[in-house]
């Protein structure tokens, strides 16, 4: 005890020594607000961690006073005994940037005062440092709504945007340019909005009247224009990778794809909230039904898709990693503009993300793959539910004149054999007469028509294509059972498809009656995969093409499955695994061996009759089952035994039911249309890979977010093994909180970036410690609040931007601001900037009067698709049709295969994101523009739009083409020379050479 005072004094005495003479004694020195920031951005970087150089750990209390390999590093009211201290006096530490005279001032009293330590460990993600973004970095601090600069002598602002704006270029000594002329300004207004130039009409309209209401007027139109969502889808389209085709050594196309491009385009073109927009491309197939749910989670699969991953386990293992850790960084980059992905290995080197957090992240999205769904057509799905209505009544007023007519037939009036069964029948779990419905008679399990399916005098009749028959779901557990229908096949060289199935939604698991699939004429027990599928060894059917047989299949429990047909034994039984359905996951489908529908797994021909039983019948409960005879009788019977006025209420009846099967075909083939989205899939318990290895794992880790973005927790509350749709709503509604600072701030910037050529952060994905500092924090951040004000609606930060005079600046240079600020970061001109490949592409159309403004749908082909050896190659293919004049955000876009204009224009493959394009000029784009068969039939197609409207004179002509290609008048000099060169070479010459000048190509 006696010893702490005279610590203390010697503490004292060392301040006092230390203290100028006649200058009050510092205050005290603060470890967490002085010294933790000190060491965590000088000392921490080499010594902390698992293997901190010279075995010296300065991040926590007692490691510092353990030291290193050479003593005690800090030793508290020992200056001369502390060793890290010496090295601090003798220059040698830190090695490459030695302390400031005032850090070394505040180290020193620190240890003299006793070296009392604050929060321990000291988080060295906390602090921003040379070489690393800490959590204090600018891009994660909560969002201000910082108050407009006020000048009172400001003429040029016309709204508060131009207020931040004018501020920085005065305290830099720069002045805006000089506004542009109408004609740039309605150029430039149309191009970025909509990716089109506009028509000379437009442009003399607003020449004749450049007021703010006509400029007001014309912003609105164009972001009312359907038009816009494809120029911003496109936009869109880049950052989030959008392909379709796999990529990697197989690139198989993906046909299915385009609707995640179409909704992408609806969605903006309906102005959806950007927290919406974003929310739904995370879950929007958890949250939405249909198609627009499926497409817009194809955010998920845009990327790149490896179909070959080797056949060993570690192999599948890496390739699951290699893509999860693509998604992480789609997901990071284009939402939170955080390279997520770069702590796979370890912790992130440049920003605070520790390598834990990373498999959090991971752990979010383990339950995306890769695939196909099976989607309904809301819309249509209405349409369908009304055609199926019309036919249940008709087919129920069919069926009571056939019913009538087939007792009568069958002598039986009150006991058909489909009505009242022999004493000693089992009595079956659910029963499907097809008698005039597709009603289950003993339960609830009734079925509906699919893809033509219908019923024809007491049977369900099967195309073989398209039909079948879907049952609500079985509302009990299903173990042991037995399968049993009375068929009549079309032919007997089909070969796989299903009488009876019962399966999970999806067709993931089933059990079936299958005809001819792995031997031809014989039946089968159809199994997921063949995994409970063996030969039955039994004789090849013979007469199920000409009369009805009777087809059964028990399931026993231990695995043993047993075939019958006409009630005895069909073959031998065998044994193997045993499938069991969960209440509410399971249906029962006929016609169809397994969901989905198509290829060999449909049957062609017609069932009786067929039932389900929830136990194992025995042999003589089998032969019981089909010991009666069908209630078929054949039409002409039927026909025969009704009145004359039955039958022509029967044939009225028949006409008004093919028309509606026709009809309910259609309108079912658009209420089952596939999309290629995310198939999800129960996610694994995600643990930590070691140093990104997949065989070396560290501790399990729950789904859960970036803890450096703040005002939001990182832990998402969800144990290690929650399902897939937890996990990503978890992670959506992190992602898209209103107290996400990130998010509001990345697609800001990113409508910013498209404006004017570059953002206020110049790598719009990254906003990290390698990407760019924001020219104009405040003002990011003020437009950011307007944009959440705003409801996340991005035409209005459109019009925000466009209608502020900073947008409407003119390009011109001058010698004094290019010297201050060249790159133009503080915005005292409009940047000239060379527009996009696709807008090249889409203005040649338009201009020649050839764009196809065809909207949605598959993709037009400008390739050739080969496959070969199980690759496909993509080859650019010039086509001469209509069809592919639309505008080229519709083109099939495979990764490859892109066409000389695209390509030389820099038009980005989309095997990686695109958030920023290259923008190059070579010698090739030249040629493409000269050359290219494309440009030559657009420049011949313009020379005859314009000699359509003026006939033969040259002079007018000639200035037509200036309009429509450049949207002004030649000069007196072009006006002579274009005349000279028609005269000489012909108007399409002519076309040719505006598509080759800088205006067509670059916005003023």
């Amino acid at each position: 005890m006696r010893t702490r005072p005279l610590a203390l004094a010697t503490t004292v005495l060392g301040l006092l020594l230390t203290a100028p003479t006649g200058v009050a004694a510092a205050p005290p020195v603060n470890f967490d607000r002085h010294i933790a920031p000190l060491l965590a951005t000088k000392c921490l970087e080499c010594h902390s961690g698992s293997k901190p150089k010279g075995s010296l750990d300065l991040s926590g209390r007692q490691r510092a006073r353990r030291g290193g390999a050479t003593g005690p590093a800090i030793v508290g009211g020992k200056l001369d005994d502390s060793l890290a201290w010496k090295r601090v006096v003798d220059g040698e530490m830190p090695p490459k940037h030695p302390l400031t005279a005032t850090e070394r001032s505040l180290l020193k009293r620190w240890i003299i005062s006793g070296a009392t330590w604050g929060t321990d460990p000291i988080d060295r993600f906390a602090y921003t440092t040379t070489s690393r973004a800490g959590t204090d970095w600018w891009s994660l601090q909560p969002l201000k709504d910082p108050r407009p600069p006020a000048d009172n002598r400001d003429d040029w602002s016309r709204t508060d945007l131009d207020r931040f704006i004018l501020a920085r270029l005065k305290s830099n000594g720069l002045t805006p340019t000089i506004a542009a002329t109408p004609r740039q300004l309605a150029r430039r207004l149309h191009i970025d909005l909509l990716g089109l130039p506009p028509t000379p009409e437009v442009v003399a309209a607003f020449v004749a009247d450049p007021s703010e209401r006509a400029y007001a007027e014309m912003a609105d139109r164009l972001l009312a224009s359907p038009g816009y969502g494809e120029r911003w889808g496109r936009h869109w389209l880049d950052v989030v990778r959008f392909g379709e085709s796999d990529g990697f050594e197989r690139n198989n196309p993906r046909r299915t794809f385009w609707p995640y491009r179409d909704w992408v385009i609806d969605a903006l073109n309906r102005d959806m909230p950007y927290n919406r927009f974003a929310k739904l491309q995370l879950t929007g197939d958890l949250l939405v039904p249909g198609r627009e749910g499926a497409a817009s989670a194809g955010f998920l699969v845009a990327g790149v898709h490896n179909t070959v991953v080797g056949g060993s386990k570690r192999m599948k293992l890496l390739a699951r990693q290699d893509e999860l850790e693509e998604l992480a960084a789609s997901v990071g980059q284009t939402f939170l503009g955080l390279t997520v992905n770069c702590a796979r290995c370890h912790d992130h080197k440049f920003d605070p993300i520790p390598t834990t957090e990373y498999y959090r992240f991971i752990s979010a999205l383990d339950g995306v793959a890769h695939g196909e769904r099976q989607v309904t057509e809301s819309a249509v799905a209405e349409q369908l539910a009304k055609v199926n209505a019309e036919i249940n009544d008709l087919t129920a007023k069919l069926g009571d004149i056939e019913k009538r007519a087939r007792q009568h037939v069958l002598k039986k009036p009150k006991d058909s054999p489909a009505k009242k069964a022999p004493a000693n029948r089992p009595s079956p779990f659910a029963e499907w007469l097809f008698d005039g419905d597709f009603r289950d008679s003993v339960g609830s399990l009734h079925g509906r028509p699919v893809g033509g399916a219908k019923l024809d005098h007491g049977a369900l009749v099967l195309n073989g294509k398209s039909a079948f028959v879907q049952t609500a779901r079985l509302k009990a557990p299903l173990a042991e059972k037995t399968l049993t229908a009375w068929i009549q096949l079309d032919n007997l060289s089909q070969r796989g498809g299903g009488a009876i199935s019962i399966q999970t939604p999806g067709g993931q698991v089933f059990d079936s009656i299958v005809f001819g699939e792995r031997e031809a004429g014989h039946w089968m027990a159809g199994s997921n995969g063949f995994v409970r599928t063996k030969s039955f060894a039994g004789t090849a059917e013979t007469e199920a093409n000409r009369r009805p047989v009777h087809v059964a299949i028990t399931y026993r429990a231990d695995g043993t499955i047993t075939g019958y047909r006409n009630g005895r034994p069909y073959g031998k039984p065998y044994k193997t695994g045993f499938a069991t359905f969960s209440a509410g996951n399971a249906e029962v489908v006929f016609g169809l061996r397994h969901a989905p529908a198509g290829s060999n797994k449909m049957l062609g021909g017609r069932i009786l009759e067929a039932r389900l039983y929830d136990r194992l019948l025995s042999p003589q409960a089998v032969a019981a089952a089909a010991g009666q005879p069908s209630s078929f009788v054949p039409l002409k019977q039927l026909l025969a035994a009704m009145s004359p006025d039955e039958q022509k209420t029967h044939g009225k009846l028949k006409n008004q039911l093919d028309a509606l099967f026709v009809r309910q075909k259609n309108l079912d083939q658009k209420t089952r249309s596939k999309v290629y989205t995310v198939t999800p899939r129960q996610p694994q318990q995600m643990k930590v890979h070691i140093r990104g290895s997949v065989t070396n794992y560290g501790p399990i880790v729950t789904p859960g977010g970036i803890g450096a973005v703040p005002g939001l927790p990182a832990d998402f509350q969800l144990a290690a093994n929650a399902p897939d749709a937890t996990r990503r709503k978890k992670l959506a509604d992190w992602i898209t909180s209103s107290n996400n600072a990130l998010f509001v701030r990345v697609i800001v910037n990113r409508v910013w970036h498209y404006h004017f050529g570059q953002g206020f952060v110049a790598t719009p994905s990254d906003f990290g410690f390698n990407g760019g500092l924001p020219s104009h924090p405040q003002l990011l951040d003020w437009l950011v609040s307007r944009f959440v004000q705003d409801g996340y609606r991005l035409k209005a930060l459109h019009r925000r931007i466009v209608l502020s005079s900073t947008y409407r600046q003119g390009s011109r240079p001058n010698r004094t601001s290019l010297a201050k600020d060249a790159g133009n970061r503080l915005l005292w001109r409009m940047s000239p900037r060379r527009v996009e490949a696709e807008v090249v592409r889409d203005a040649m159309l338009s201009v020649s009067g050839q764009l196809n403004l065809k909207r949605g749908g598959p993709g037009f082909e400008d390739v050739s698709i080969t496959p070969n050896n199980g690759t496909v190659y993509y080859t650019a293919r010039d086509r001469d049709d209509p069809a592919v004049h639309r505008r080229t955000v519709y083109r099939f876009t495979p990764r490859g295969g892109r066409t000389a204009i695209l390509d030389t224009f820099d038009c980005p493959d989309p095997s990686a994101s695109a958030p920023t394009r290259n923008i190059t000029t070579t010698p090739l784009q030249a040629l493409s523009l000269l050359n290219n068969p494309f440009v030559l039939r657009m420049a011949k197609r313009m020379a005859e739009r314009i000699t359509g409207r003026i006939a033969d004179d040259v002079n007018r002509q000639v200035i037509l083409a200036w309009q429509l290609a450049i949207q002004r008048d030649p000069s007196p000099r072009e006006q002579r020379l274009s005349v000279a060169l028609v005269q000489q070479h012909g108007l399409a010459t002519l076309c040719r050479g505006l598509f080759n000048i800088n205006d067509f190509v670059i916005i003023e």
